[in-house]
């Protein structure tokens, strides 16, 4: 079983206001990520949540066992998965990692990454898009204890490096992949507003 981790604890500056209440399609940037985690493999949800965990919490219909409250979201994306890996329970084989400000990814990415890191036996699944490393990524609890000293500055990517052996790419078609959606004027290019 995977747990579907939804990295939302930032203070979305440069949007201007919280990403994950956002509109794309008529919902928020969070009930899309939502939508896409559901699958038979992912197990359980958590969605990590910081500066602006008050209106998010109130404005998006979560479960209290799915909503984490990092204290020091200010610390940065690490600090975020580290609180949402110290929730989890003790079976799960592995996290498929969302970050908030990636929306525009589909369930059916979503299903080839999940059947590839069980087809793999790799321990970090990720698509590339034309090259480019995106998100959602899937860990394996092998790494759990690896993203939990990571140094901060590098974050998750340090335990990605550190492994260049147990990487499995998944080639896709989905720009959406690695569309960091963190500004106004992105997100207008993005959705070609």
């Amino acid at each position: 079983m995977l747990a579907a981790v939804i990295l939302s604890g930032g203070a979305s500056r440069r949007m201007g206001s919280p990403k994950a209440l956002v509109s794309y399609q008529g919902r928020p940037f969070l009930e899309h990520l939502l939508d896409v985690a559901r699958h038979p493999k992912i197990g359980v949800r958590r969605v990590v949540l910081g500066a602006d965990a008050e209106p998010i919490a109130k404005e998006i219909n979560l479960s209290s066992d799915e909503i984490v409250i990092n204290e020091d979201w200010e610390k940065g994306q690490l600090s975020s998965i580290q609180s949402a890996l110290r929730s989890l329970p003790p079976q799960t084989d592995g996290i498929i990692l969302f970050l908030i400000d990636h929306p525009l990814i589909s369930s059916a990415l979503v299903d080839e990454l999940i059947e590839t890191f069980h087809s793999s036996g790799k321990s970090i699944v990720l698509p590339v898009y034309e090259g480019r490393r995106g998100h959602p990524v899937i860990f394996s609890s092998g790494l759990y204890a690896e993203l939990m000293t990571a140094p901060l500055e590098t974050g998750a990517r340090s335990v990605v490096w550190a492994h260049p052996s147990e990487i499995q790419i998944v080639q896709t078609n989905e720009e959406g992949c690695i569309l960091n959606l963190n500004d106004p004027d992105t997100m207008q290019r993005a959705l070609g507003g």
